[in-house]
């Protein structure tokens, strides 16, 4: 007995569709015109498609697992983030499998590879500093593996996401140094591989534009590794510089504790000669001396509403087959301010 090899995927391809579509239209889903779903029953009994019952069933067993790719667990933010899937995953009965990538490309390649062989209902991923090839995401999405992104995103249009306004975070810290009567900022910016940096880059740009300051291109200092030694070399840069800036806002808050250190070390006072500003609101930055001014970054909420995304996709697709549409969610961003940047006492 010969078994049918039609596939939906087949059909597919002869429509001019998406596999999505052809499975909602055998289903008889009302998204669906009745010219498509004609179209492709029409094409499905003409080609004798039969469901694989084989492939359905492998499918639908759930491990009810989830897996999780993070840069760096020692990043209080991305703790944060941790603290968020955990929270809504185990009340919905799902269990969490952590990697981390420790910004290596190559590193996030063997991660997803053992999640996948864990048979993983679906990933959670934040691209590592170094990505900038997205073969192994593509392939795993060509798997029918559930996916989102989270603060770091791969661009995909079938993928959902949850980000922070980081645009929005750094112009308001920008335009809190420029408040505080800065005029000379300097942006120490990250890694160029990551939208985030230069979704802060432009955030940046931004306040100056709004102020009507002068945009000054070598006061914008690359530190791709955003960590505290590269922000110092990054501030012993700006410290070479006549006129010194009167004013420093951070990719992150350890590349802003780099440069806290350098100034310090010069005999300059914070913020007296030099206002600070961060990004992420880090758990040492209101220890540091002074303590740090920084955007808060929701990264408890972001766990959250990422894995709710996550499970959504993976319950949707078991009843139904089909993915929900994609969504990006953007949440707000909320300028701390402390010592480190406050040339004006109230």
């Amino acid at each position: 007995m010969k078994y049918n090899q039609v596939t939906i995927k087949d059909i597919a391809r002869e429509l001019g569709i998406s596999p999505s579509t052809v499975s909602r239209a055998l289903k008889d889903h009302p998204d669906i015109s009745p010219e498509t779903k004609r179209a492709v029953n029409e094409l499905a009994e003409k080609l004798n498609y039969q469901p694989n019952i084989v492939a359905l069933s492998l499918r639908q067993s759930k491990t009810n697992t989830l897996g999780v790719i993070i840069p760096e667990i020692v990043h209080f933010f991305f703790s944060t983030v941790i603290s968020g899937i955990e929270d809504v995953a185990y009340s919905a009965g799902y269990n969490v499998i952590l990697t981390q990538s420790n910004e290596s490309s190559q590193r996030e390649i063997t991660d997803m590879k053992a999640l996948f062989n864990s048979r993983v209902d679906g990933m959670l991923l934040s691209l590592s500093r170094e990505t900038t090839n997205f073969d192994h995401i593509d392939a795993m999405l060509a798997k029918g593996v559930p996916m989102v992104f989270f603060d770091r995103v791969y661009d995909h249009p079938g993928t959902s996401k949850v980000i922070v306004d980081d645009r929005g975070g750094a112009r308001e810290a920008t335009l809190h140094l420029i408040d505080q009567g800065c005029r000379r900022i300097a942006h120490i910016e990250g890694s160029p591989n990551l939208d985030i940096t230069r979704q802060r880059l432009e955030g940046y740009l931004d306040a100056l534009k709004e102020r009507n300051i002068p945009i000054d291109e070598s006061l914008i200092i690359p530190c791709p590794d955003a960590s505290i030694e590269a922000g110092k070399k990054s501030t012993e840069r700006l410290l070479s510089m006549s006129p010194l800036p009167d004013g420093i806002f951070a990719t992150n808050d350890p590349v802003a504790m780099g440069a806290m250190q350098v100034i310090r070390s010069k005999g300059l006072s914070i913020p007296g000669d030099i206002a600070i500003v961060g990004f992420s609101n880090w758990l040492f930055s209101s220890m540091m001396d002074p303590p740090l001014s920084s955007v808060d970054q929701p990264g408890f909420e972001m766990g959250q509403e990422a894995t709710k995304l996550l499970i959504s996709q993976i319950e949707s697709r078991s009843k139904d087959d089909v993915d929900p549409t994609p969504v990006t969610k953007v949440l707000k961003t909320k300028l701390i301010i402390r010592e480190s940047s406050l040339k004006k006492k109230a």
